[in-house]
């Protein structure tokens, strides 16, 4: 039977490339090259939005808070083996004034609507592997990337590992620090490059594996 997992993120699940201001292609996504990597039998669902925030209202744009999308995100993907999120970049934009506690317990607020959803196979429920992305690289203040995120982005973006895992753990969810493996692109400071991509799939494989009891099959991850 096979297995589906849900990928539920921003910019950096829905691939855009701060190179060219594009979309990489799906099999350079880390998404993509997840799917290559766990075969036919898993179906790997991309739901990516860029500037997407856990439950943050954003002033410039709308529809980017994930909590008023995530439960129906769930009922029309079910059923769902496996919900990946991945969010914070966003919600550590200076316009938003949250601390790090803040943004973990954002993010934990979108991961608990996943238990007595029945999302999963036979009326169950999912299960959750929450993922920090990696940090915002040091002398992004010098860059335009300035203008898009505010001061104090790096130093929440690497404070909240360190809040997360707690509350992961407590409420049952799996947990990754992707920061201790893949790093951000050098073009913006904030968004995965192709390296990355590549090295986050790396990452997301080894953990899914574990958490699903998958054996090695398919394609192998260049």
């Amino acid at each position: 039977m096979e297995k589906r997992i849900l990928c539920f993120g921003d910019s950096n699940t829905w691939g855009f490339d701060a190179q060219s201001g594009d979309r990489f292609p799906r099999t350079l996504r880390w998404t993509g090259r997840l799917q290559a990597a766990l075969g036919e039998d898993v179906v790997v669902i991309e739901e990516g939005l860029n500037g997407r925030t856990a439950v943050c209202e954003d002033p410039l744009k709308e529809g980017l808070k994930g909590l008023d999308y995530f439960m129906p995100c769930l009922q029309s993907h079910k059923p769902l083996d496996l919900v990946i999120i991945m969010l914070g970049t966003n919600d550590c934009k200076a316009r938003f004034s949250l601390n790090e506690e803040h943004m973990a317990l954002s993010i934990l607020r979108l991961a608990m609507k996943s238990k007595n959803s029945a999302a999963g196979p036979k009326g169950s429920d999912p299960a959750v592997l929450l993922v920090t992305p990696p940090p915002i690289l040091p002398g992004y203040e010098s860059t335009p990337t300035l203008m898009t995120l505010g001061a104090g982005a790096r130093e929440k973006t690497l404070n909240l590992p360190a809040r997360l895992e707690p509350y992961a753990r407590m409420n049952g969810f799996s947990f990754l620090e992707s920061g201790k493996t893949v790093a951000m692109g050098k073009a913006d400071n904030m968004h995965l490059d192709e390296k990355g991509h590549a090295d986050m799939a790396r990452t997301m494989e080894e953990a899914v594996r574990e958490i699903l009891g998958l054996t090695k099959g398919g394609k192998t991850l260049e």
